[in-house]
């Protein structure tokens, strides 16, 4: 190893001034302290649109209880990646209280939160809240079709912000506007985040029907700015709208909802009152087929076809028929000619 030690950016004759770049951010120029000597090399480059102050702190916890199945898993997968302002943490135990998730919303300092929670092994709950004052949301997901089972052709950049497009009904209703406020502050995605990108190149679309909220995802294309479908999709029965985070007054309780535990005793019922209506018609089948049937003396379809004739009077010949004339053919003829000449031969 040499003594000597080189500067760096310089031959040993001295520091070299590197050029000196003005940024322009929100229509005003922001100058730097340069020499006169660099005047010269000065020139503007427009400051990136990512390029900002985050002031919506929006921070979504996602994550989930135990006993979710594979679908559940890769929907919470595919939330955190449309949502980049997501954080995510370990299941939480069937044990614990819903109120715990406040806590741990508070450890990971978020202040939104999505949960999910299954029951049976088979049903879907999910609740939306807004961390720790209130108010929250349970629902009931069904029709779960995740990124990677709809193999849509839409796409979209990972990171993007979305816009998000909701049913008119939802300024109809008092329940639906709170809803729509708790969806707006949730999956939209604060300006200027660390983690998000600075494009709008898809649509999250919340639709009402047949008193359900349907959730899709679409890309814009940029040509004629029509829809192709990306996912995943799902469908929200709302249950019930409490005051609190996680609990407190109910607000509203939906009256259209059937419990899935209801919904599958219904349809038991259903397949039992068939079974029961068929064992009944073989049984009164087996009664009639022992009953003694009476003996018929006189077979009843024996008159159908007996139909009076038309009585003719009864007329004598005496007189023998003429007989009909035989016309022979000259063919005949010809031929027996030749039978008698090969007699007379012989």
């Amino acid at each position: 190893m040499s003594a000597l030690k080189r500067k760096r950016g310089g031959n040993g004759k001295g520091p070299k001034t590197a050029k000196k770049v003005k940024f322009v951010e929100n229509g005003t120029e922001k100058q730097q302290n340069i020499p006169d000597q660099d005047q010269k090399n000065e020139f503007s480059v427009p400051a990136p649109v990512s390029v900002g102050k985050w002031k919506n702190k929006e921070r979504v916890l996602v994550f989930s209880s135990r006993g979710i199945n594979f679908r559940t898993r890769h929907l919470m997968q595919d939330l955190r990646t449309m949502m980049p302002h997501t954080k995510a943490d370990t299941k939480m135990d069937r044990k614990d209280k819903l109120f715990v998730v406040n806590e741990v919303c508070e450890i990971k300092n978020c202040n939104k939160c999505i949960f999910f929670e299954a029951k049976k092994k088979q049903d879907l709950y999910m609740w939306i809240s807004n961390v720790p004052h209130g108010p929250s949301a349970k629902f009931l997901v069904q029709n779960i079709h995740t990124l990677a089972e709809l193999k849509m052709t839409g796409n979209c950049l990972k990171g993007s912000r979305p816009l998000l497009s909701f049913d008119p009904k939802f300024d109809k209703e008092p329940h639906y506007a709170l809803l729509k406020e708790l969806f707006t502050q949730i999956f939209s995605t604060p300006q200027y985040h660390p983690r998000s990108q600075p494009f709008v190149d898809h649509v999250f679309t919340f639709t009402i029907a047949d008193n359900r909220i349907w959730f899709r995802n679409y890309q814009i294309i940029e040509e004629d700015a029509s829809l192709v479908e990306i996912g995943p999709r799902f469908v929200l029965n709302l249950i019930k709208i409490f005051q609190g985070s996680f609990g407190g007054p109910t607000l509203y309780e939906n009256p259209h909802f059937q419990s899935p535990n209801m919904h599958r005793r219904m349809i038991r019922l259903a397949t039992a009152a068939k079974l029961r209506e068929k064992q009944m018609v073989k049984e009164l089948q087996k009664m009639k087929r022992s009953e003694e049937k009476p003996v018929m003396t006189r077979d009843v379809t024996d008159d159908v076809f007996a139909t009076p004739s038309v009585e003719k009077p009864v007329v004598i010949e005496h007189d023998a028929p003429t007989p009909r004339k035989v016309k022979k053919k000259k063919k005949d003829k010809q031929f027996k000619r030749q039978r008698v000449q090969k007699l007379k031969k012989l």
